[in-house]
């Protein structure tokens, strides 16, 4: 999984950055509305974590232009505005929930299990090309009935290339979607991860095909 946190306060975001980071999820951090709406403009987010009271404005606003980006990315307020009022005028403005500061990750976790599992993003769980199943909502994948072995970033390769099968995904949408935007990327790095997907998807009756200067192809071969 993959989570934008809109949050100003630095201490904060470094303490959900962390905790989250434990439980295999991707943090991509922006302190102001400006970064926060230009992030989501990449389309690789699956929630957004957002805080209200921000240098540039009340984080409510952006929910608008989320959801133009990105029709049912689930949204979860997190704010120290915590009265009745606050949470009713967040959900009105078309927040998936309102979580008051302080709270716990546990609980944090809760919400966001809660907010995926809804049917606008549950969509088709399973995806199937060749002998490859991928579980869009488990976030697993298997070869002809058993589990594929995956590190983190080749499972956020690997989904990316099955959601666009058959059609050609650029490196920087790749990139995009395996690194944080804090990240220093090697030269090399995205084909080293492709390299051992290939390898691990031998048997599965697929192909990574290369597109030169352009990206990579997922598709089923006889």
């Amino acid at each position: 999984m993959r989570i934008l946190l809109v949050e100003d306060e630095m201490d904060m975001a470094t303490a959900l950055t962390a905790a989250l980071s434990r439980h295999d999820i991707v943090v991509d951090h922006a302190r102001t509305l400006e970064i926060a709406e230009e992030a989501c403009r990449s389309g690789v987010h699956d929630a957004v974590l957002l805080d209200r009271k921000l240098p540039d404005g009340d984080g409510l606003s952006l929910i608008p232009v989320f959801r133009r980006e990105q029709a049912g990315l689930p949204i979860i307020v997190l704010s120290a505005l915590g009265s009745p009022e606050n949470r009713v005028a967040g959900l009105d403005h078309g927040a998936d929930d309102y979580l008051a500061k302080p709270f716990s990750t546990e609980e944090l976790l809760a919400r966001l299990r809660a907010v995926m599992r809804r049917p606008a993003q549950m969509g088709a769980s399973m995806v199937s090309v060749g002998l490859l199943r991928f579980n869009l909502t488990a976030r697993e994948a298997e070869v002809d009935g058993k589990p594929l072995e995956l590190t983190r970033r080749e499972l956020l390769a690997l989904e990316v290339l099955v959601r666009r099968s058959g059609r050609t995904v650029t490196r920087s949408a790749l990139e995009e979607a395996v690194y944080g935007f804090d990240d220093e990327i090697a030269s090399n790095s995205l084909d080293a991860h492709i390299s051992r997907l290939r390898r691990k998807l031998t048997g599965a009756q697929v192909e990574i095909h290369g597109i030169r200067g352009l990206g990579y192809l997922l598709r089923a071969v006889a």
